[in-house]
Parts: C-alpha cells; sequence; structure tokens
C-alpha cells in the first residue's frame, strides 16, 4: 500500500531525530555500560572515532561523579541523554543529588578531581543545573561534529 506524501515527511522526521536515554542503577559497573551504551550508539550513528572516544571518555568522568558523589538512598538511578543536532552532540548525567559540580584544582599528589577540568577542556561546551521541577541534577556536555541527523 503506498504512502501519502504527509505520511512519508512524517516517517522521515521520526527517522532525523537523534536523541537517545538510558537509566541505569547508581553502581559502579554502569559506569562501564554506559561507555559501552555511548560507543555503540555513536557507531549506529557513524560519528567519527575521535569524537566518539572524547565522548566516551567524558561520559566515563560524567557517570562515576554520579555514582560515586551522588549519595543517595538506594535504589536511584543515573540517568544518561544523547542527542545529535545541527552538528552538536550533546550528552548529559542525572542523578539524584542536589548538589552541583564545582571545578577545582588537583594537585600532583590528589588521587581525584581531575574530571571535571578535562571535561571543561576537551568539551566545546558544558555545564550543570538542578533538575526543574524535579529531585537532583544534571550535568552535560556538548562536543561539535560534522555529522548531521
Amino acid at each position: 500500500m503506498p504512502q501519502d506524501r504527509d505520511d512519508a515527511e512524517a516517517t522521515e522526521n521520526v527517522e532525523d531525530i537523534k536523541d537517545v536515554e538510558w537509566h541505569l542503577p547508581r553502581h559502579a559497573r554502569s559506569v562501564g555500560r554506559a561507555r559501552t551504551l555511548l560507543r555503540d550508539q555513536a557507531t549506529a550513528w557513524k560519528l567519527p572515532d575521535d569524537l566518539t572516544e572524547t565522548a566516551v571518555l567524558l561520559l566515563s568522568e560524567l557517570m562515576t561523579n554520579a555514582y560515586r558523589h551522588a549519595k543517595v538512598s538506594p535504589g536511584r538511578q543515573i540517568r544518561t541523554r544523547c542527542v545529535l543536532n545541527a552538528g552538536h552532540l550533546c550528552v548529559s548525567v542525572t542523578d539524584a543529588n542536589d548538589t552541583l559540580p564545582t571545578l577545582r584544582t588537583a594537585t600532583p599528589d590528589d588521587e581525584s578531581g581531575r574530571g571535571l577540568p578535562l571535561v571543561a577542556t576537551l568539551a566545546a561546551d558544558w555545564g550543570a543545573e538542578p533538575r526543574p521541577g524535579g529531585i537532583g541534577k544534571t550535568v552535560w556536555f556538548t562536543l561539535h561534529s560534522d555529522v548531521r541527523p
């Protein structure tokens, strides 16, 4: 049965949407799972390898922060969202802790504290904000991409 023009345009618009979201438990294993999910999604979106590796590294940092620092009751999840839109890849991580992260300068002897400076250095843009109308916060970063949805 042939599609009419409106149906064909609606199908194209749905296929152009490049937006995925994963809900993962607040557990150390979720960091590696998020890296795998993003790498697989980047392959499906045909993102360049260098962009993919940077995105996976930065996602790993945000997921690690959410797992380690978002001390909340058991059962809370970490939500990861990836959006490819108009030459930008935006990745966000949402957790149930209201404390916004802050950049700090790690000394050579510090065993932690380098994640957000890495995000700030490698991302085109990044930020953190409280969840509107909800509990917790979202930390995000944006990378430039030549791939268009």
